[in-house]
């Protein structure tokens, strides 16, 4: 959609979409300035209207209060080089925006009604309305349009000003060499207020260039780097502190492992001391075996070997009543079953025979048991 700007900024048009939103943002940020401000920005809304009455030159300022009548002049001399403005403005004024303002009834005015999609391309669509709506040719005019409003129906209320070109050429010769330093072309409207168009060509126009593009667009790219610059660090900061708190977590998941193996250490420690505390408890020592040993064997009797493996009693050595160890044995409670193995050999040096008896230690029952108990009920993976 190309809409007329409702401020009066030289004439220009406002479209929808990225540049015309951005343009009605400034315009009415602009609206909001002081007009030193707006000056400051290049915001201001001032332009400079030149109206020719074939006898003089009348210059006009028109600002956001009004327009402001300046001086009246002669016609510029054409033969004459340089800006003929120059030194009679002052240098606030002398550089806004020249417009030519032609009189009310240099054009023919059409009101019509359009599609609001043709909005968009509001002057190509009217250049083949120009001769069904006028009585001139499309090639021997200049025209452009504004938008009046729209309507609910989806049409919008456009109006259309042609000017011949003959006389808007012949406006133009009237200036002089004011003529190429002209930024658009305007129609006076009630009370001599400018309608809001350009007739001007567009290859025509002189387009003032913003002192302060460059430093607008150097704050920007510095603004667009110092936001890169600040989410670049805040990306960093959660990348540092992701790093730090996976190094927490896997230097305080290290003593936790140390501390769950010093754990199941201390535990297996504990069942088998209490394993080897209950198993002792559960069978007879090693003296007690002696001892019972001592008091059963015979006087005739000597142990070469003595050995307690486990629960197996074993004895090696020489007796000469061999064969009546087993009784004498039997019925201890420190030992079951007491057998020879083995056959009997006679010792010819000693004139005993030699033995080997072997035996059972006794041992209580369940003793050794208590303490593998706990060790599959209360041991805990290390994490």
């Amino acid at each position: 959609m190309i809409l007329r700007d409702s401020l009066g900024t030289y004439g220009a048009k406002i479209g929808l979409g990225a540049g015309g939103l951005f343009a009605w943002w400034r315009a009415s940020l602009a609206s909001w300035l002081p007009p030193r401000w707006q000056a400051l920005f290049g915001w201001a809304r001032d332009r400079l209207l030149l109206a020719s009455d074939g006898a003089g030159l009348q210059l006009r300022l028109e600002r956001d209060e009004g327009i402001l009548d300046l001086a009246q002049l002669p016609l510029p001399d054409p033969d004459l080089p340089g800006d003929p403005l120059a030194a009679l403005l002052g240098p606030q004024v002398v550089d806004l925006p020249r417009w030519l303002l032609l009189p009310a009834g240099s054009g023919l005015r059409r009101r019509m009604l359009v599609p609001a999609a043709a909005v968009d391309r509001l002057r190509d669509v009217l250049r083949f309305e120009i001769e069904r709506q006028t009585p001139f040719e499309a090639g021997n005019v200049v025209y452009d349009a504004r938008v009046l409003g729209r309507r609910a129906d989806g049409q919008a209320d456009i109006e259309l000003l042609v000017v011949p070109k003959a006389s808007f050429e012949a406006a133009l010769a009237t200036l002089g060499p004011l003529a190429t330093t002209l930024a658009g072309v305007d129609i006076a409207g009630p009370g001599g207020v400018p309608q809001g168009i350009n007739l001007l060509p567009p290859a025509a126009r002189v387009r003032i260039a913003d002192p302060w593009r460059a430093w607008n667009w150097t704050l920007v790219a510095i603004a667009l780097l110092a936001i890169a610059a600040g989410l670049w660090q805040v990306l960093e900061n959660q990348r540092q502190a992701a790093d730090a708190l996976e190094q927490a977590v896997a230097a305080r998941s290290q003593a936790a492992r140390q501390v769950g193996l010093q754990r199941q250490q201390l535990l297996d420690a504990v069942q088998g001391a209490a394993f080897v505390d209950s198993a002792r408890a559960g069978r007879p020592t090693n003296v007690e075996i002696l001892d019972e040993l001592s008091r059963r064997l015979p006087d005739n009797t000597y142990l070469e070997k003595l050995a307690i493996e486990d629960t197996r009693l074993t004895l090696i050595g020489l007796s000469s009543e061999a064969s009546a160890l087993v009784p004498r044995l039997e019925g201890s409670p420190l030992w079951t079953s007491p057998a020879l193995t083995g056959a009997l050999q006679p010792d010819p040096r000693t004139h005993r025979d030699r033995f080997t008896l072997m035996a059972d230690v006794a041992v209580e029952p369940g003793a050794g048991r208590q303490a593998e108990m706990p060790a599959s009920t209360t041991a805990e993976p290390a994490p």
